[in-house]
This record gives C-alpha cells, structure tokens and sequence, in this order.
C-alpha cells in the first residue's frame, strides 16, 4: 500500500499550466488573508530591535507565522536563545502531524521533492494539498509544491512592507492586523469539519483554550490541543 502510494504520488510530480493555475487559484484566498499577518510580522521584528534585513531572514528561513510573531516577542523581552527556540518547537509542533498525514505518499519521493515538500509546508498549504487529495483521490507533490511557494512568496512580499512600513509608521502593532491570524485558521477549519469527531475535536479544543487560559498561560494552547486531538481520535476510532 506505502509502496502503491508513493508510485501515485511520483507519477503525478509533474508540472502543467493547468496545475499551476489550479494550485495558485486555491491558495490564493489564504495567501491573502495572511497579508495583515505578514505586515504586522515584519513591523514587530523592527520594533524588538531586528535589522531589516533580520526580519526579513525571519520569513524567508524561519517562515511560521506565529513563531515568527512569539519570536520576536520573546526576542524583544530579552529571553534566551534557548527558550526561544522551545518555544518555536512547541508552536510548530503540529507539523509532525502534516507530515505523518502524507508520509506514505512521499516517501518514494526523491529527497529534493521531500526537502522542498517539508520546507514549504505550512498550515495553509497543508489544507489545501488535503482537499485536492481528496478531490483527485491521490496525493499530487506538483500541486503541493506550487501551493506551497505561491503562499511563501506572499507571505515574504507582505513582511518585506510591513519592514517598510515599520520604518516609517509607528504604532503598526496597534491596529489590530492580528485579526487575519484567527480569520486564516476560521476558514480553514470550518470547510474541514464533515464529521463528527472532527466537530468534537474543535470544539474541545476551543473550549478547552478559553477555560485554561486563566490557569495555565504558558501551556494551555498544548493541553488543549493534545485534548481535541484525542476526542477526535477517540471518536474515529469508534466510529471505524
């Protein structure tokens, strides 16, 4: 099955005209919606003290909204290399997940495929690379790869003005442009809940953060999301 799997998945790491308009159409909407995020990205690192060009090293190696956002607010806090990077671990642990969701798939794959497929990665390319599958009933790398570095080059051209806009606009942290960090994950959540563990899981998760927020401030987005993650198993698993 891994083996038939990663045969798919190598017959398709072919590019078209076709593909590339289909996959830039898709990720279009979320590149967007995350432009008020790489703005306010870019203006933050020069307000903790980055160069420019550190902030813009941030999103072109770094390339994780919100470690990039909990970065360099630590950054600006005087807090320790180490913390810093525990911190970025933790935010990003979720791609573990991603990866093990298409490893069967990718596994036949060269290593150029699968070091650009992981360097790319993200939550937005993750979800649209999901429902393609789901609509084509195999894992296409080409798409996956497109998806991926059409978000990337938004996401470096909105932190490159936030750069420039920091140098010159002051207080760009105050208008709330932080608003398109909850507005990307709403829409890619919702499209996504089908099913009943899926629901439950959300649900759990979200509940669970706003109750143990108060109590458990440094490590309530991980008790939560370990918990839905486990209701949605739980539940599949019954189902199945």
């Amino acid at each position: 099955m891994a083996v038939n799997s990663a045969q798919h998945a190598a017959s398709a790491s072919r590019f078209s005209r076709p593909l590339l308009v289909r996959a830039s159409l898709d990720i279009l909407p979320l590149s967007v919606s995350v432009v008020p995020w790489g703005i306010l990205c870019g203006a933050l690192a020069l307000q903790v003290g980055l160069s420019p060009l550190q902030a813009q090293l941030m999103s072109l190696l770094v390339f994780a909204g919100a470690a990039q956002l909990s970065a360099s607010t630590l950054i600006g806090a005087g807090t320790p290399l180490l913390p810093i990077l525990g911190s970025t671990f933790v935010i990003t642990s979720q791609h573990f997940l991603y990866g093990f969701t298409f490893r069967r798939e990718v596994i036949g794959l060269p290593l150029r495929w699968r070091a650009g497929l992981a360097f790319f990665l993200t939550d937005e390319m993750f979800a649209v690379a999901l429902k393609d599958r789901e609509r084509q009933g195999v894992f296409n790398p080409a798409y996956a790869l497109v998806a991926g570095v059409v978000f990337y080059l938004f996401w470096n051209l909105a932190t490159l003005v936030g750069i420039a806009a920091g140098q010159y606009i002051q207080g760009l942290e105050q208008l709330g442009l932080d608003f398109a960090i909850a507005a990307t994950f709403i829409a890619m959540t919702i499209p996504a809940m089908k099913s009943v563990p899926m629901v439950a899981a959300t649900l759990v998760s979200g509940g669970l953060a706003v109750i143990t927020k108060h109590w458990f401030a440094e490590v309530y987005i991980i008790i939560s999301s370990l918990a839905g993650m486990l209701v949605g198993y739980l539940l599949q698993r019954a189902r199945d």
